[in-house]
Order: structure tokens, then sequence, then C-alpha cells
């Protein structure tokens, strides 16, 4: 994924469309859109947010689960073409986030979702508050002007 100039408070990824993830007609197979949602957000905590998402999962035993996802596929997109994957944050609550990504090929959005993530304990496989720092970074990002 390449990084985009990103507006306020939204991150975005331009990814081309790889043989790998197409079905036999030669377009993008739905499923692996998923896969693309959560290599943005991996990439937004680490990229934007400057926390590491390996050290979150790894050494802080912090899971951010997806428990929630409504998806609206508009129209396909093919082999070889770039698409940009934009996020923004919907909704930050004491252990939920909501966020709204989008795909657009050109002009066009080819897929809008909302996805639900929640904090949890790898631990104990509970919710719990976002950590300080991860809540101010995303506090931030919500207002920043980049």
């Amino acid at each position: 994924m390449t990084a985009s100039p990103s507006s306020a408070g939204r991150f975005e990824k331009i990814v081309r469309v790889p043989f790998s993830v197409c079905d036999p007609a030669g377009i993008m197979f739905f499923a692996q859109y998923y896969i693309m949602f959560q290599n943005l957000v991996d990439d937004w905590v680490t990229e934007r947010l400057g926390i590491s998402y390996a050290d979150l999962l790894g050494a802080r035993r912090v899971g951010l689960p997806t428990v929630r996802f409504e998806t609206d596929f508009r129209a396909p997109s093919s082999m070889g073409e770039s698409i940009t994957l934009g996020l923004a944050v919907e909704h930050l609550g004491r252990s939920s986030l909501v966020l709204a990504i989008d795909v657009r090929g050109g002009e066009s959005i080819r897929v809008s979702a909302k996805q639900v993530i929640v904090c949890t304990s790898l631990d104990t496989h509970k919710s719990m508050p976002f950590p300080e720092d991860l809540r101010n970074a995303i506090e931030s990002f919500r207002t920043s002007e980049r």
C-alpha cells in the first residue's frame, strides 16, 4: 500500500489490485476487501497514530478485533487498477471505535463500509478501555489538519 495525501481526520492508502485477489472474471473478489481493510487499520495505527500495531498486540497484549462490518459493494475493481482505501473515525467510545471506510476508483466509490472495533485484553479476551496513548492519538487524528 502506498500512502496518499489525506484530508483532515482521514487516512488513505493507494493500492494496486493484484491478480492474486481477483476472481476468474478479473475483478476483485469481495472477501479480499476485508483483508485490505485490516491492513488499512494496521497502517493507520502504526503510520498515522504513531503506535506500533505489532507492539500493541504483542508486548502490550491489547487487541483490536472487528466485531461488526456493514458493507455496500457498489462497483467492481479490476485487476491492475489503482484504488484508494480511506478511513475516518465516526465514533470513539470507552472501548469501541466505529470507522467509516471507503474504496474509491477514480471519482467513484466502489465500496463503503462501517467497521466496529472493540479494544480488548488479549489475556482475558474481555473488552477494556482504550489505553490513554491510543485514545489520545485517535482524538488527535479526528481533529488533525494533515
